[in-house]
């Protein structure tokens, strides 16, 4: 695994870097959950264009923290070195190392709080990276369904369950659960989470970040 320090908050990344940066380059940073995830990642990736970042466990809540705390946080600041940008209100994009950012998270609970907590992070502190439509959600699939043919993957649990009942009608079939990144196959990784042809990605607004907020304040 590559490393990156930062020179400017001392803090050391474990990045695992791609070939290409800046404007124009494709250059894209997966930001997953912990080394095992992103070993996983790292193997299946274009070495090329795609970068790979770990959270160093639960990442802080960041709406509520100084900067001066945000950037001394094991993965927040890591992640804003490797961005190469001002981590303020006001940032200028053309230094952004990286085209765009994927947050690429377990497929369970866990990983649903996390990648809320990474989203909270940059509607705090980065907001003009989900202006420009810089950052991605990538949805990892949730299960399968092996029944008379081939899977069927599922990106919920309602839809593991839809397609479970409706293979079942017509005979025996099994269903899997995926409890993390490290666990898929690693043509299903590539294929699903990581190709830029095939995989589920999404941009994220501020106005997206905004509406999760408010759902979460009022649960």
């Amino acid at each position: 695994m590559n490393r990156a320090s930062s020179d400017r908050y001392g803090a050391v990344a474990k990045l695992i870097d791609c070939g290409a940066h800046g404007p124009g380059s494709g250059a894209e940073l997966f930001v997953v959950e912990g080394d095992s995830a992103a070993a996983s990642v790292a193997r299946v990736r274009d070495p090329v264009t795609q970068a790979v970042l770990p959270m160093q466990g639960k990442p802080l809540n960041a709406a509520r923290a100084s900067r001066d705390k945000v950037l001394a946080h094991p993965f927040f600041g890591p992640l804003v070195a490797a961005l190469d940008v001002e981590c303020a209100a006001q940032c200028d994009l053309r230094r952004m190392r990286y085209q765009r950012v994927l947050v690429l998270t377990d497929p369970d609970a866990d990983g649903i709080h996390c990648g809320f907590l990474v989203l909270l992070f940059f509607h705090r502190w980065l907001r003009p990276l989900l202006d420009a439509g810089r950052i991605e959600i990538v949805r990892p699939p949730w299960g399968e369904v092996v029944a008379d043919g081939p899977p069927q993957l599922a990106f919920s649990e309602p839809e593991l369950g839809l397609l479970a009942t409706r293979a079942r009608e017509r005979g025996p079939a099994t269903v899997r659960r995926f409890r993390g990144l490290a666990a898929l196959d690693a043509m299903l990784l590539r294929d699903a989470c990581v190709a830029v042809a095939t995989r589920r990605s999404t941009v994220v607004s501020a106005a997206d970040v905004a509406a999760m907020i408010e759902i979460v304040n009022h649960l």
